[in-house]
């Protein structure tokens, strides 16, 4: 283990999120919220953490090995939970450091939980940083990291590796820090687009900004206590639905659509899997809740079921009514989507449609197999066989997955919570989601949790944003044996 890269990585990452609380600084002094000195003390010890980190730690062996780029990752991303919770803790709006650093959390993992019962009084910069974190959250911070400051391309490619959701992560372009590049520009274009159109929708420049990079992080924090529904807006409904469809979609196929390469959509399995799951999704959701009468009209129906059923898949959790009301098999839809959630290469959490459909896949081969046992049977992919370690490895993933939620469902229910709180708590923490049934519903929260629940969450949280196998390396013994 090289451990002075390690830690040297920590600091230039601990900078940049210094760096990072600059904007929500400069939101403090505009409205005046009198939050200015608790971001002036949150940037000046992140700040000097960093730059000592940055400074002590300096070698000539400046190779980075996968190793080296799963503990990175995983590290600074307990970090910036740990760090990122100052501002909300030294100002006192969540003056238990436990509740803040939950809040954090459920913002750099882009899961959108809080433990707040109301969002309204909250100064706007705290609101904004909040927010301002899912969105550094969805691409990864380590991404914006490479897309600043250089590192080597095998470095490089460990930390995307590491960081960015999905089976693997695809290079778009021969050099790393390119695609980084070019996935931070097709963010922030998209998130700009959204942030437009909701000014177009009489939104103010502030409660655009907030709710656009809360859309582009699938996170799902909003400045208002209702969510989107306190907009009363048809037009702001569609408007988020749209990005929060968009923004659940591999990243590497709207530069195949730059790159003229539309064969590469054509191809995409997960593209028309994932299509596939939000038309039925929603044509189930809208006839359940016609058969119990919910809405007025056919509009109102369905335009509320495709917005939650894309707000579930693409782990966003957004909502407009309180689906906590809804009918029994509307809200067993939902809690599915909430666990197969959007497509890998994308901002959005849940296992991801591309192992789910692999998963069903092999499943048939399998069963084939039982009927025909001496037939040969491939699964394919875009056209292309997927590779028996490809699925030996999602297959082990599905298991790690399901055993990590097993535990932190047993250490939650201590709380007494109830078994549906309960469980969709947990899988909407490690789908990264953030509201689920229950006492944990679109319109309620956290905060009647234990310490240890809040802690076991928190951890699941991330686990979910950097999908399992770089937090177990972090508490791996031989992980940190040098070599």
């Amino acid at each position: 283990m090289n451990y002075k890269i390690v830690l040297r990585m920590q600091g230039r990452i601990l900078v940049i999120t210094a760096a990072a609380m600059t904007p929500s600084l400069l939101v403090s002094f505009l409205y005046n919220d009198g939050v200015q000195i608790p971001f002036i003390l949150s940037i000046a010890i992140v700040l000097s953490v960093g730059v000592a980190f940055t400074l002590c730690f300096r070698h000539k062996d400046n190779v980075m090995r996968p190793r080296e780029g799963f503990i990175i990752v995983a590290l600074s991303w307990a970090l910036l939970s740990l760090f990122g919770a100052l501002p909300a803790f030294i100002s006192g709006v969540i003056p238990n450091y436990i509740d803040a650093l939950f809040e954090n959390t459920a913002g750099f993992s882009t899961t959108g939980a809080t433990i707040l019962s109301t969002i309204e009084n909250v100064p706007e910069s705290i609101v904004f940083w909040r927010t301002f974190t899912q969105w550094l959250g969805g691409m990864g911070v380590l991404i914006l990291t490479l897309a600043i400051l250089p590192a080597g391309d095998r470095g490089a490619q460990n930390l995307m590796w590491a960081e960015l959701p999905g089976p693997s992560s695809e290079r778009i372009v021969p050099r790393v820090r390119k695609s980084v590049l070019i996935l931070y520009s097709i963010y922030v274009a998209l998130t700009l687009v959204q942030a437009v159109m909701l000014l177009f929708g009489g939104m103010d420049l502030y409660e655009a900004l907030i709710h656009a990079l809360s859309t582009a992080g699938t996170g799902g924090f909003s400045s208002r206590d209702l969510n989107i529904g306190a907009f009363s807006s048809d037009y702001v409904e569609y408007v988020v639905g749209v990005f929060m469809l968009l923004f659940a979609i591999n990243y590497s196929l709207y530069y195949a659509i730059i790159a003229r390469r539309f064969a590469r959509l054509r191809k995409s399995t997960e593209l028309r899997v994932f299509f596939m799951i939000i038309i039925v999704s929603t044509a189930l959701v809208a006839l359940n809740l016609m058969m119990n009468d919910y809405y007025d009209s056919v509009e109102t129906t369905v335009r509320h079921s495709v917005f939650h059923v894309i707000s579930m898949s693409s782990s966003t959790g957004y909502s407009t009514v309180d689906y906590n009301l809804w009918p029994e098999f509307s809200r067993i839809v939902l809690m599915i989507l909430m666990s197969v959630g959007a497509c890998a290469g994308s901002t959005g959490g849940g296992l991801k449609v591309i192992r789910v459909t692999i998963l069903f896949k092999s499943a048939v081969r399998e069963l084939k197999k039982i009927i025909h046992p001496r037939s040969v049977s491939i699964v394919h992919i875009d056209g292309q066989p997927v590779q028996e370690k490809t699925i030996t490895g999602i297959l082990h993933y599905f298991i790690v997955y399901v055993l990590i939620m097993i535990v932190a469902i047993l250490f939650v229910s201590l709380d007494n919570m109830g078994t549906e709180t309960t469980i969709t708590s947990v899988i909407a923490m490690i789908s990264n989601l953030g509201p689920g049934f229950g006492a944990v519903g679109p319109r309620l929260n956290y905060a009647g949790y234990s310490y240890l629940s809040k802690i076991v969450l928190s951890v699941t949280m991330l686990v979910g944003r950097l999908e399992i196998y770089p937090i177990l390396m972090l508490v791996m013994p031989s992980s940190w044996k040098r070599t």
